[in-house]
């Protein structure tokens, strides 16, 4: 089994409801990190309706894994807090 195979089957662009769902985050997060461009999205239609690409999420995901890493690699987070954050 390839890892695509381990991929959940999700429509191919996704509502910022729907990226809030998968990121367990709030809506102004999402808005926060699209118009950032953190998360990369398109904007649609008059309103100008975000959309974002499921592989486009995936990559969001992937590299804040890898930012992460390195982070707790640099010592600037321990224990799942930042360093910053650490009393004592």
């Amino acid at each position: 089994m390839s890892t695509d195979d381990a991929l959940p089957s999700r429509p191919r662009f996704l509502t910022i409801e729907q990226v809030a769902d998968e990121l367990a985050v709030g809506l102004p997060t999402v808005r926060q990190l699209l118009n950032s461009g953190e998360l990369r999205g398109f904007q649609m239609g008059g309103r100008g309706i975000w959309r974002v690409g499921g592989k486009d999420l995936e990559d969001y995901i992937e590299q804040a894994y890898l930012v992460t890493a390195q982070r707790i690699a640099a010592g600037e987070v321990l224990d799942g807090v930042l360093a910053e954050d650490q009393v004592g």
